[in-house]
């Protein structure tokens, strides 16, 4: 059985509709952000926090978990910088309570969502995982520490983990049934669908003079469900004994121009965008790409999906979701 903290989330829920053809599935989410009626029928879901002690050593004690998977954190990097503790206490804070009762009770297995904001602006344009780590904002950090704290944790309680360092994820499951909802949103391909849609008057381009083959920048941009099956093979590995601890990059190695996803989207909708050029924004590096070649050579993984995938997921769940709402 697999605790899967964070699985009503956008990933997280993705993860847990790959997961549960393979495993039993316990979900604890705050609902903070995430979204309950996203569950698959087969999980057992539980509401609470993950820093709530009693819930924890409850599911614990009552179960029989073989590993943890955490998508729990808070995750905009603004909100980080306006109201840190918040992102100490629940990234770093709760996740030591969660890994403190998993230790209580002899589960030592763990995959963590971090993410590529570990790296902070890397003097490198394809970033491995020797690229030196260098957080701006607090939100960066405090993934990093975890990390730092699972490195100890392994040595000194035997815990095996796996990092899973994350670049833009995007796009939904072919079902249509979950997507990306965020509130606010701040993903640049949801933000274009819903322009696209009407929900929004335009899309704001920051930077058009970058030193990139069409002025705007450059980032790497993952399937949802590209990152799913990149934690299951994760979690296979540390079952079966084939990895005691790892840390991964997540992503498709080549990176798309904010041009190109604007493209992209018209493409695949058959709408015309509203784009208004402004400034760029202070700290916005030309490009990040991640290398995945570690987790390639080592599980086998790769994104198998291309840009259009990714969109045309994207779209079939948005447009689901405008003809709810007007049901």
């Amino acid at each position: 059985m697999i605790l899967v903290v964070g699985g009503a989330g956008y990933i997280g829920s993705h993860l847990v509709k790959e997961l549960v053809e393979y495993k039993e599935v316990i979900v604890l989410d705050n609902l903070s952000t995430g979204h309950e009626e996203l569950m698959d029928s087969r999980v057992r879901f539980v509401k609470g926090n993950l820093g709530d002690r009693l819930i924890l050593d409850q599911l614990f004690s009552e179960n029989s978990i073989d590993a943890v998977m955490h998508f729990a954190a808070n995750s905009l990097v603004g909100e980080s910088v306006l109201d840190p503790y918040k992102y100490y206490n629940n990234n770093v804070s709760n996740t030591l309570t969660l890994l403190d009762a998993m230790l209580k009770h002899g589960v030592k297995n763990f995959i963590f969502s971090s993410t590529a904001a570990t790296y902070g602006i890397p003097e490198t344009e394809l970033i491995t995982e020797e690229t030196v780590t260098k957080p701006i904002n607090p939100y960066g950090r405090s993934k990093l520490m975890i990390e730092q704290i699972l490195d100890d944790f392994h040595q000194a309680y035997g815990l095996n983990y796996v990092v899973l360092r994350y670049f833009n994820a995007a796009g939904a499951h072919v079902s249509g049934e979950i997507g990306e909802n965020h509130d606010p949103e701040t993903h640049l391909i949801p933000i274009v669908l819903e322009q696209l849609l009407g929900k929004r008057e335009s899309i704001s381009v920051f930077g058009t003079e970058y030193d990139t083959h069409d002025g705007t920048c450059i980032r790497d941009y993952i399937h949802v469900t590209d990152l799913a099956n990149a934690h299951i093979l994760s979690l296979n590995a540390l079952l079966k004994g084939k990895l005691q601890k790892a840390t991964y990059n997540l992503g498709n190695g080549k990176g798309y121009s904010v041009k190109e996803i604007i493209d992209t989207c018209e493409k695949v909708t058959g709408v015309k965008a509203n784009v208004i050029h402004s400034d760029r924004r202070p700290g916005d590096p030309a490009t990040l790409v991640a290398s995945s070649e570690k987790i390639y050579r080592e599980l086998g993984w790769k994104a198998e999906n291309e840009l259009e995938d990714i969109i045309e997921s994207a779209w079939k769940w948005h447009k689901s979701c405008v003809t709810k709402t007007k049901k």
